[in-house]
Protein backbone atom coordinates (compact mmCIF):
# COMPACT_ATOMS: atom_id res chain seq x y z
CA UNK A 1 0.00 0.00 0.00
CA UNK A 2 0.93 3.92 -0.30
CA UNK A 3 1.13 5.72 3.07
CA UNK A 4 -1.89 7.73 1.94
CA UNK A 5 -3.99 4.66 1.03
CA UNK A 6 -3.55 3.83 5.37
CA UNK A 7 -6.09 4.90 7.97
CA UNK A 8 -6.62 3.70 11.42
CA UNK A 9 -8.60 0.81 11.92
CA UNK A 10 -7.88 -0.83 8.06
CA UNK A 11 -7.71 -4.54 8.45
CA UNK A 12 -4.60 -5.70 6.66
CA UNK A 13 -2.14 -8.43 6.08
CA UNK A 14 1.29 -8.30 6.97
CA UNK A 15 3.53 -11.12 6.57
CA UNK A 16 0.87 -13.33 5.46
CA UNK A 17 -1.45 -12.84 8.89
CA UNK A 18 -3.92 -10.56 9.24
CA UNK A 19 -3.36 -7.38 11.22
CA UNK A 20 -5.57 -4.08 12.33
CA UNK A 21 -4.18 -0.33 11.96
CA UNK A 22 -3.42 1.22 15.25
CA UNK A 23 -1.62 3.96 14.34
CA UNK A 24 -0.20 5.66 11.76
CA UNK A 25 3.38 8.67 11.78
CA UNK A 26 4.45 9.65 8.52
CA UNK A 27 7.75 10.89 9.65
CA UNK A 28 8.76 7.98 10.09
CA UNK A 29 10.64 5.38 7.98
CA UNK A 30 8.66 2.58 10.30
CA UNK A 31 5.22 4.40 9.77
CA UNK A 32 2.14 1.69 10.31
CA UNK A 33 1.82 0.40 13.94
CA UNK A 34 -0.14 -2.58 13.62
CA UNK A 35 -2.07 -4.79 16.23
CA UNK A 36 -1.63 -9.01 15.28
CA UNK A 37 -5.78 -9.95 16.03
CA UNK A 38 -4.27 -13.95 16.61
CA UNK A 39 -2.76 -12.72 19.53
CA UNK A 40 -2.58 -8.81 19.88
CA UNK A 41 0.90 -8.35 19.76
CA UNK A 42 1.68 -5.30 18.88
CA UNK A 43 3.83 -4.18 15.26
CA UNK A 44 5.77 -1.46 13.41
CA UNK A 45 6.69 -1.76 9.50
CA UNK A 46 5.71 0.78 6.29
CA UNK A 47 2.94 0.94 4.42
CA UNK A 48 4.77 -1.21 1.47
CA UNK A 49 4.95 -4.29 3.34
CA UNK A 50 1.13 -4.33 4.20
CA UNK A 51 -2.43 -5.12 1.87
CA UNK A 52 -5.74 -3.87 2.99
CA UNK A 53 -8.76 -6.39 3.82
CA UNK A 54 -12.17 -5.22 3.84
CA UNK A 55 -13.98 -7.64 6.23
CA UNK A 56 -17.16 -9.00 5.49
CA UNK A 57 -20.26 -11.30 6.65
CA UNK A 58 -18.90 -15.01 7.25
CA UNK A 59 -15.38 -14.44 7.54
CA UNK A 60 -13.68 -15.87 10.32
CA UNK A 61 -10.95 -14.99 12.08
CA UNK A 62 -9.08 -15.77 15.50
CA UNK A 63 -9.08 -12.96 18.14
CA UNK A 64 -7.20 -12.58 20.90
CA UNK A 65 -6.56 -16.94 21.02
CA UNK A 66 -10.18 -17.33 19.93
CA UNK A 67 -12.10 -18.23 16.99
CA UNK A 68 -15.34 -16.07 15.55
CA UNK A 69 -17.13 -16.17 12.42
CA UNK A 70 -19.14 -12.83 11.86
CA UNK A 71 -22.69 -12.65 11.06
CA UNK A 72 -24.54 -9.22 9.35
CA UNK A 73 -28.34 -10.10 10.62
CA UNK A 74 -27.18 -11.92 13.42
CA UNK A 75 -28.26 -10.06 17.07
CA UNK A 76 -26.09 -10.05 19.78
CA UNK A 77 -26.36 -10.57 23.64
CA UNK A 78 -24.78 -8.76 26.01
CA UNK A 79 -21.21 -10.21 26.56
CA UNK A 80 -20.70 -10.76 23.03
CA UNK A 81 -18.01 -8.33 20.35
CA UNK A 82 -18.95 -6.81 17.76
CA UNK A 83 -16.78 -5.64 14.76
CA UNK A 84 -17.85 -1.98 13.74
CA UNK A 85 -17.33 -2.49 9.98
CA UNK A 86 -19.65 0.65 8.92
CA UNK A 87 -19.28 3.47 11.87
CA UNK A 88 -21.32 6.60 11.76
CA UNK A 89 -20.73 7.93 15.10
CA UNK A 90 -23.15 10.63 16.82
CA UNK A 91 -21.06 13.80 18.06
CA UNK A 92 -20.65 12.03 22.19
CA UNK A 93 -19.72 9.02 20.38
CA UNK A 94 -16.19 8.16 20.46
CA UNK A 95 -15.67 4.27 17.84
CA UNK A 96 -14.08 4.34 14.73
CA UNK A 97 -13.18 1.71 11.91
CA UNK A 98 -13.44 -1.66 12.46
CA UNK A 99 -13.14 -1.45 16.63
CA UNK A 100 -14.20 -4.67 18.52
CA UNK A 101 -16.49 -3.51 21.64
CA UNK A 102 -18.13 -5.69 24.07
CA UNK A 103 -22.24 -5.85 24.06
CA UNK A 104 -23.65 -4.59 27.26
CA UNK A 105 -27.63 -3.84 26.71
CA UNK A 106 -29.28 -4.45 23.05
CA UNK A 107 -32.78 -3.00 22.20
CA UNK A 108 -34.65 -2.53 18.50
CA UNK A 109 -32.50 0.50 17.43
CA UNK A 110 -28.93 -0.93 18.65
CA UNK A 111 -27.09 -1.72 21.08
CA UNK A 112 -24.77 0.15 23.66
CA UNK A 113 -21.27 -1.49 24.56
CA UNK A 114 -19.03 -1.38 27.36
CA UNK A 115 -17.67 1.68 26.54
CA UNK A 116 -20.52 3.58 26.63
CA UNK A 117 -20.92 3.64 22.54
CA UNK A 118 -24.31 3.63 21.40
CA UNK A 119 -24.09 1.81 18.24
CA UNK A 120 -26.82 1.31 15.22
CA UNK A 121 -27.36 -2.23 14.08
CA UNK A 122 -26.37 -1.50 10.64
CA UNK A 123 -22.96 -0.07 12.06
CA UNK A 124 -21.36 -3.46 13.06
CA UNK A 125 -21.12 -7.68 12.47
CA UNK A 126 -21.73 -9.80 15.49
CA UNK A 127 -18.16 -11.84 16.38
CA UNK A 128 -20.23 -15.30 16.17
CA UNK A 129 -17.77 -17.97 18.52
CA UNK A 130 -16.20 -20.19 16.67
CA UNK A 131 -15.76 -20.95 13.50
CA UNK A 132 -18.69 -21.60 11.13
CA UNK A 133 -18.77 -24.66 8.53
CA UNK A 134 -19.54 -22.28 5.87
CA UNK A 135 -17.51 -19.42 6.68
CA UNK A 136 -14.44 -17.67 4.95
CA UNK A 137 -10.87 -17.89 7.21
CA UNK A 138 -9.08 -14.99 6.27
CA UNK A 139 -6.20 -15.65 8.91
CA UNK A 140 -3.89 -15.49 6.19
CA UNK A 141 -3.42 -14.30 3.21
CA UNK A 142 -2.17 -17.25 1.34
CA UNK A 143 -2.95 -20.21 3.47
CA UNK A 144 -0.17 -22.60 1.41
CA UNK A 145 1.88 -24.00 4.11
CA UNK A 146 -0.15 -23.42 6.95
CA UNK A 147 -0.79 -25.81 9.26
CA UNK A 148 -4.52 -27.54 8.93
CA UNK A 149 -4.77 -27.28 13.06
CA UNK A 150 -4.17 -23.40 12.42
CA UNK A 151 -7.24 -22.80 15.02
CA UNK A 152 -4.61 -23.72 17.63
CA UNK A 153 -3.43 -20.39 18.44
CA UNK A 154 -0.74 -21.66 20.47
CA UNK A 155 2.19 -22.75 18.15
CA UNK A 156 1.46 -19.32 15.75
CA UNK A 157 3.12 -17.42 18.95
CA UNK A 158 6.62 -16.96 18.43
CA UNK A 159 7.51 -16.38 21.64
CA UNK A 160 8.13 -18.82 24.96
CA UNK A 161 5.99 -17.61 27.55
CA UNK A 162 2.83 -19.16 26.44
CA UNK A 163 0.34 -17.37 25.60
CA UNK A 164 1.70 -13.81 26.30
CA UNK A 165 2.77 -11.63 23.02
CA UNK A 166 5.80 -9.92 24.60
CA UNK A 167 9.36 -10.90 24.29
CA UNK A 168 12.25 -10.32 26.25
CA UNK A 169 13.73 -7.13 24.38
CA UNK A 170 10.84 -5.08 23.05
CA UNK A 171 10.93 -1.40 24.07
CA UNK A 172 7.34 0.24 24.51
CA UNK A 173 6.70 3.65 25.22
CA UNK A 174 4.08 5.16 27.41
CA UNK A 175 1.46 7.60 26.30
CA UNK A 176 -1.12 8.25 28.76
CA UNK A 177 1.47 10.12 30.86
CA UNK A 178 3.01 14.17 30.43
CA UNK A 179 6.44 12.91 31.04
CA UNK A 180 8.07 10.85 28.36
CA UNK A 181 8.93 6.91 29.52
CA UNK A 182 10.45 4.60 26.95
CA UNK A 183 11.13 0.94 28.85
CA UNK A 184 12.43 -2.36 27.90
CA UNK A 185 11.18 -5.54 28.65
CA UNK A 186 13.38 -7.11 30.72
CA UNK A 187 11.97 -10.03 32.33
CA UNK A 188 8.57 -11.78 32.31
CA UNK A 189 6.77 -13.88 35.30
CA UNK A 190 3.74 -15.40 34.39
CA UNK A 191 1.58 -12.51 33.12
CA UNK A 192 3.40 -9.55 34.92
CA UNK A 193 5.84 -7.81 32.64
CA UNK A 194 8.84 -5.85 34.31
CA UNK A 195 10.69 -2.99 32.43
CA UNK A 196 13.67 -1.58 32.97
CA UNK A 197 13.30 1.60 35.49
CA UNK A 198 11.32 -0.53 37.90
CA UNK A 199 8.41 -0.95 35.86
CA UNK A 200 6.02 -3.39 36.59
CA UNK A 201 2.93 -3.90 34.95
CA UNK A 202 0.35 -6.40 33.64
CA UNK A 203 0.53 -8.03 30.74
CA UNK A 204 -3.07 -7.22 29.41
CA UNK A 205 -1.82 -3.68 30.36
CA UNK A 206 0.92 -3.57 28.11
CA UNK A 207 -1.21 -4.85 24.60
CA UNK A 208 -3.68 -1.69 25.85
CA UNK A 209 -2.68 0.48 22.80
CA UNK A 210 -4.19 3.32 24.87
CA UNK A 211 -1.43 3.03 27.70
CA UNK A 212 1.79 1.88 25.74
CA UNK A 213 2.73 1.35 22.38
CA UNK A 214 5.14 -0.91 21.40
CA UNK A 215 8.25 0.95 19.51
CA UNK A 216 10.68 -2.22 18.52
CA UNK A 217 13.37 -5.16 19.63
CA UNK A 218 16.83 -4.57 19.33
CA UNK A 219 17.39 -8.38 18.56
CA UNK A 220 14.87 -8.70 16.20
CA UNK A 221 16.83 -8.41 13.05
CA UNK A 222 13.90 -9.68 11.09
CA UNK A 223 11.84 -6.75 12.54
CA UNK A 224 10.52 -4.67 9.38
Amino acid sequence: MKLYQVRKGQFVYYNNELHKVYGVKPMYKLSIHLIKLRDLSQHITSAASIEKYIPKENDSFIFDHKVYTLRQNQRPSAGDFILINNPAPDTLDHYSLNEIEVVETVDNKGVVTSDLDGIRHSEYLLMAPGRAPDSHPIDYKDMAGIDENYDDAGPQIIHPYAELSTQIGDIYKKKDNDMLIEAMVIAIKGHTIYLGGGYEVPHDELMNTDQWEFQYNPFNNGQS
